[in-house]
């Protein structure tokens, strides 16, 4: 336990373990119910826990690989306790999101060598993708960072009040223009502001609707060109903000924002309130893309960097 608590604090331990409390409950009620009366891990054992991963909002094709996983190990093994179910499960599942998430932070960073550093959010609305944002440029702040924001999801007047809200709260500059005005244009003049102020990290806001992935595709499409004419190679980070609470529904969402756009990571908000932790593991095998951070709790520190380390540990524990 003394390696986990080196790479997170103790604090950011215990939030995380609390915010995976409802999905960890739910898996291991059904775990124990999946393995009740048996010792060997054998073909009903193995068609239990397809089962219990598929409730748990893993997602068919990630679960199909995990039991393939599995059954390799025990053609290997020959006799394979259900005592030692959890510790082979927790195992396989790292290694999957290895295979997504290569790195291993635990802090709000920014790559070097890229000042100012453009995050896009894209998502629908109602997941937290505001919030999200103002929590990030929370810690950003933390870290030394100047950081501004830009009001680009001009459809809704709701959201550019929102986003106005968290850059009183945590006091950094917003630019924005009125609702309806071009989206591309409130993103341009935010990266104009951000390059004019030094900013180390510029965040600009889109808008949350999916009504039609042309519209969408070809929105965002221009939001990104038109930042372009400032910063050259921005975007740096196109993230996707889904609610975990949604479970499958986060999977369509998923579905449609990599196929109108070239999204390159991953939040994934509202696991405190939830039992579907598990959909974490599955959008991440899915799509192959990096989950960069989780909301694991309404508090402003309860954005965190996702660690798969982390996250398994807690979520097994």
């Amino acid at each position: 336990m003394s390696f986990f608590k080196k790479i997170f604090s103790k604090d950011k331990k215990e939030t995380l373990d609390k915010g995976l409390e409802k999905s960890k409950t739910s898996f291991f009620e059904k775990m124990s119910k999946a393995v009740a009366g048996k010792s060997k891990v054998d073909d009903d054992v193995l068609d239990n826990l397809e089962e219990v991963l598929v409730t748990s909002d893993v997602g068919v094709k990630t679960t199909l690989k995990v039991i393939e996983r599995i059954e390799a190990r025990v053609a290997k093994d020959k006799y394979l306790g259900t005592d030692e179910l959890n510790k082979i499960l927790r195992e396989e599942i790292a290694g999957l999101l290895s295979e997504t998430n290569t790195g291993n932070a635990t802090e709000f960073e920014v790559p070097e060598g890229t000042k100012p550093h453009v995050i896009m959010v894209v998502g629908v609305n109602g997941v937290g993708k505001t919030t999200t944002i103002g929590k990030l440029a929370y810690q950003f702040k933390k870290q030394g960072k100047k950081v501004v924001l830009g009001a680009a999801d001009t459809f809704r007047a709701a959201a550019i009040d929102q986003l106005q809200v968290w850059a009183d709260r945590v006091d950094i500059p917003i630019v924005k223009q009125q609702m309806g005005s071009d989206p591309a244009s409130v993103a341009f003049d935010a990266l104009e502001s951000g390059v004019n102020q030094g900013a180390d990290v510029i965040i600009i806001d889109t808008a949350g609707r999916l009504h039609n992935k042309v519209n969408l595709m070809n929105e965002l499409t221009k939001v990104k060109r038109v930042m372009q004419k400032v910063v050259g190679d921005a975007p740096h980070d196109v993230l996707l903000v889904l609610d975990g609470s949604t479970g499958q529904n986060a999977f369509e969402q998923a579905k449609q924002f990599t196929a109108a756009t070239e999204v390159t990571s991953l939040a994934v908000t509202k696991l405190d309130g939830t039992a579907k932790g598990g959909v974490v593991i599955g959008i991440s095998d899915q799509f192959q893309i990096p989950v960069k951070y989780i909301g694991v709790g309404e508090g402003i520190e309860d954005l965190q960097v996702f660690n798969k380390i982390e996250f398994v540990d807690s979520f097994f524990k």
